[in-house]
């Protein structure tokens, strides 16, 4: 009986933690389309050429990253491309799978974002104060890594297991 509880109140924590993370997302969405709006980007935008600002990545590199699909990445690479925020370089590594880079126009519209993530990152700290907003990036870092691990270990059924043989 005991057991049987337990595993109700971890489900039941499992699924407050992943509804707690899908209106995270929503409000996060939300936030970045409205701080990268004024600059010329999208939050998808702004996303992606975050993912390259320290140093460039193929396409597929970006994807692990962003925990998206590479199909998904490559539209919005392709778009920033089309607008100059962002080239294709060679890639020394693999012949085909060209690195993504920003332009020196896709690093000032990300620029511009600046003053209006940083007022609002000093209000959020206000609020939570730095030690609770600190402790609440690596309580995010930790779950991560634990479902990379269990994913990997193939201990979360994906689609294919889910459809059954």
């Amino acid at each position: 009986m005991r057991e049987a509880m337990d595993s109700r109140n971890r489900q039941d924590l499992l699924s407050s933690t992943a509804l707690g993370v899908f209106r995270l997302n929503g409000q996060f969405l939300a936030i970045s389309e409205e701080l990268a709006r004024p600059a010329g980007l999208t939050a998808a935008w702004w996303q992606v050429l975050g993912a390259v600002l320290r140093e460039p990545l193929p396409v597929a590199g970006i994807a692990r990253s962003m925990g998206i699909t590479r199909q998904s990445v490559q539209r919005i690479a392709d778009l920033l491309v089309d607008k100059g925020l962002a080239e294709y370089a060679p890639n020394p590594a693999h012949r085909r799978a060209k690195l993504l880079r920003p332009t020196q126009e896709g690093r000032d519209a990300v620029d511009r974002i600046g003053p209006g993530h940083a007022a609002l990152a000093a209000r959020l700290a206000a609020e939570l104060g730095d030690a609770a907003f600190t402790e609440t990036v690596h309580a995010l870092e930790r779950l991560a890594t634990a479902l990379d691990t269990l994913e990997a270990a193939a201990a979360i059924p994906g689609p294919a297991a889910a459809d059954g043989p």
